[in-house]
């Protein structure tokens, strides 16, 4: 019996043999590894450190190799083994990763359980080619009067959004997030070198108002080191392109590309690749295209499904001509420029609309929004004109003046308290109404009060209007609306 046992193993026996290729640490300060041995190494290989630490091969030398260390790197020591895993760097996606804050090797840090994912996708992949793509025509509704009217963002665009610190850039990329709430939109947030607490603060907002239900949170924490602020936004995008592929629409915010430049900028000279201009690496402007050019709207024949990229850059004294933000600025299809100036005068959201520009134009409105939007930005616009020579001049003919009012009354009008996002509908009354006039025999400081009595008056009396409104545009809308808002007027009361 115990022989037959022993001839059963011997013939069962597979002297197959698994070779590993190992190199050895001969260098390792500040999250950068210089290890020799790996002689087949691929670069963004995943290489594997003790105490299942990994790496990502960098710098391919002759005789050695340049490795950036994920996480923690203080138990690594000279002499230590380290194994090549044959794989570039993936992650693990999921409809489980919904609802949950997540680092950028997408680990839970939200307490919440472990995520069980059999899934897994590169985090560098090529971005899908012209032909796979169908041109931006659908609108991506952020709920703010001044972006949905005079700049507005379509499914598969991306937007810039610009600006000072402490000027409202995070709170536009939330109003959104939380606008889409019902609209069959995810959304996922990159937090690139962010304080643990603001996030915290965002977490708390989103479950608040029920958007963490359709919303992922990527955090590279402030404290984690240059290499999970530079993994994080190409962990996001590769959960988006899971998404995508499920034919779902994404809306993905990279909060903020420059301290993603500043993390690749310390990266590169820790791996001592020779510095450029203001010492960022020569491929800093290939950093990002490469990872904006994943944003994309697909056309059905390719899997459809659309990425919104909403990226983030912080200027220094509103100079939007520096390194980072021109080079980011040429790969994106339009920028919201916010200005310190006008957030400190009280118009927030601070947006400048004169400089601020969506490429996809009014192909990415809604019928009802495109018809009523273009006169008011057009009323807009020479107002901004007027009003630079107004204030050298002493006397004004009437006709510069009723503009001027107006102007100043539009502009009150687009003033937005922050979380508070507004439905398409709601938004082209209150456009229609500006464009038309409607606000000149108001008070100034009446506007405010004017705004949420109009939207409460046609939410309790004319319901069935705004749902129209939102599927379409014609004569009959029209006159209805007019009507309304004659019906409005009569009962407003002033307080001159």
């Amino acid at each position: 019996m115990i022989i037959h046992k022993l001839k059963d193993k011997i013939e069962s026996f597979d002297p197959a043999m698994e070779v590993t290729e190992t190199g050895r640490v001969v260098e390792i300060a500040d999250g950068i590894a210089k290890v020799v041995g790996l002689s087949g190494c691929r670069s963004l290989e995943m290489l594997l450190f003790p105490e299942d630490t990994l790496g990502i091969a960098q710098n391919l030398e002759e005789g050695s190799v340049g490795v950036m260390i994920l996480g923690q790197y203080t138990h690594i020591k000279e002499g230590d083994t380290v194994r090549r895993t044959g794989t570039v760097l993936s992650i693990p996606v999921g409809d489980e990763f919904l609802g949950r804050v997540v680092d950028p090797l997408m680990r839970p840090l939200d307490e919440k359980g472990e995520i069980q994912s059999s899934i897994e996708y590169p985090v560098e992949k090529v971005a899908p080619s012209v032909m796979t793509r169908e041109p931006v025509s659908e609108a991506l509704q952020t709920g703010i009067k001044a972006i949905d009217s005079s700049i507005p963002i379509g499914r598969g665009q991306r937007e810039l959004i610009i600006g000072d610190r402490q000027t409202g850039k995070t709170t536009l990329a939330l109003d959104t997030i939380l606008n889409q709430k019902g609209r069959d939109v995810l959304c996922i947030y990159v937090a690139i070198a962010q304080k643990r607490s603001k996030i915290a603060r965002i977490v708390s907002l989103l479950e608040e108002r029920g958007a963490m239900e359709y919303t992922t949170i990527v955090l590279a924490g402030a404290s984690e080191g240059a290499s999970y602020s530079y993994l994080a936004p190409y962990s996001g995008v590769a959960l988006a392109e899971y998404f995508m592929d499920q034919k779902k629409d994404v809306l993905i915010v990279y909060d903020d590309l420059s301290k993603h430049a500043n993390a690749y900028r310390e990266i590169s000279l820790l791996l001592r690749r020779p510095p450029g201009r203001e010492a960022y690496p020569g491929d800093v402007f290939y950093l990002h295209s490469r990872l904006l050019e994943r944003a994309c709207r697909r056309n059905e024949e390719s899997g459809g499904g659309s990425i919104t990229a909403l990226p983030i850059i912080e200027t220094q004294a509103g100079d939007v001509s520096a390194y980072i933000p021109t080079n980011v600025i040429s790969i994106t299809d339009g920028q919201i420029v916010l200005e310190a100036g006008l957030f400190y005068k009280g118009i927030r959201p601070a947006i400048n609309v004169g400089a601020s520009v969506s490429r996809v134009g009014s192909s990415a409105q809604i019928k009802s929004m495109k018809k009523v939007a273009g006169k008011m930005k057009l009323q807009m616009a020479q107002f901004r004109e007027i009003e630079a020579f107004a204030q050298f001049a002493s006397d004004l003919d009437s006709a510069t003046k009723a503009q001027l009012e107006r102007g100043v009354r539009i502009q009150e009008l687009l003033k937005q308290a922050p979380f508070s996002p507004y439905t398409t509908a709601s938004q082209v009354v209150l456009m229609y109404a500006a464009g038309k006039g409607v606000l000149d025999t108001i008070p100034l400081s009446d506007i405010r009060r004017w705004e949420s009595e109009v939207i409460e008056f046609f939410s309790s009396h004319h319901e069935e209007l705004l749902n129209r409104i939102e599927k379409g545009w014609d004569d009959d809308i029209e006159k209805d609306l007019e009507m309304a808002l004659g019906i409005f007027a009569d009962t407003f009361k002033s307080s001159n």
